[in-house]
């Protein structure tokens, strides 16, 4: 445990050492804390239809509500708080993100680890498969699987694991095929460890460094697919918006004058996508060598 707590101490002392890695970290802390807390920052509850008032339609910042609170943000045509649309939409963007980045880092590293480890004609198949994966434009999967399944939350963390599981299997392969040639792995070998054990136990924790770099990037890149889904209106249910969804509500309104109905969800995105890439960056400065050598 101490050794554990003494390497992330280590880790953290090298990481705060960018001044805009540690800008990047408290922005995406934040912005996991305000989606966390979003029922108790909120003054309404977006997707209670009960507590929407159409009356209240695409008010300025700063206008009053008639339920008592202010419209810090002005509201949209159903007469949601911004602010608080803002905070719900960041749940959602942050769980189908991670939830689906998670999934497609679970599924995409163990299929790498195990086409290195098998290798030969096995091995050819299995990358021939992520190939043919990742040949086929992500968004165009992505709007095609959506269309078929129907709009919903799970469906779209589905869709996003389907189009990204194979850029985790190549990254998994290719770091496993320089590790099977090691002392450790023949040794594994000698020792007559099971396949499992040798794949989970031995491959696994010492290709890890660029699976996580590359998970973290993942999740930027899975909420802003799924933003540019709900844009599109394949993403999540109009009952729950997500800050892509937001924007596409505001986005024939910007025009007529009501700009903040788009403008400060694609602001909330924009903040949320630049944090997390910053700390992305950063990872990967410090967990890929050749990228410290540079």
């Amino acid at each position: 445990m101490k050794t554990s707590l003494s390497a992330f101490a280590r880790f953290m002392r090298i990481y705060c050492r960018s001044p805009q890695a540690i800008v990047g970290l408290v922005c995406a802390v934040l912005v996991l804390l305000a989606a966390i807390f979003a029922p108790a920052l909120s003054p309404q509850n977006p997707y209670d239809l009960m507590q929407l008032d159409i009356m209240e339609g695409r008010l300025p910042p700063g206008e009053p509500a008639f339920a008592g609170f202010t419209f810090l943000l002005g509201s949209d045509s159903q007469g949601r708080d911004m602010l608080s649309a803002i905070l719900y939409g960041l749940r959602i963007s942050l769980i189908v993100g991670i939830g689906s980045a998670a999934l497609a880092f679970v599924l995409g590293t163990l299929f790498g680890l195990a086409a290195a480890y098998i290798g030969g004609r096995t091995e050819t198949v299995m990358m021939r498969l992520v190939d043919l994966q990742m040949s086929i434009p992500t968004i165009l999967s992505a709007l095609l699987i959506l269309a078929l399944l129907g709009k919903s939350i799970g469906n779209v963390v589905l869709a996003i694991v389907i189009v990204e599981w194979a850029t985790y299997a190549r990254t998994a392969r290719g770091t496993a095929l320089s590790q099977m040639r090691r002392e450790y792995v023949e040794a594994a070998h000698a020792l007559r460890m099971g396949h499992r054990n040798i794949i989970l136990r031995q491959l696994l924790p010492n290709c890890i460094s660029p699976l996580i770099v590359l998970l973290t990037m993942q999740i930027a890149r899975a909420i802003t697919l799924e933003a540019t889904l709900s844009f599109l209106g394949l993403g999540v249910p109009i009952t729950e918006p997500s800050l892509g969804l937001l924007i596409a509500n505001g986005y024939e309104l910007m025009l007529s004058g009501t700009y903040w109905v788009s403008l400060f969800p694609g602001i909330a995105l924009l903040i949320t996508i630049f944090s997390i890439n910053l700390v992305g960056d950063r990872m990967r400065q410090i967990l890929d060598p050749k990228a410290a050598q540079r």
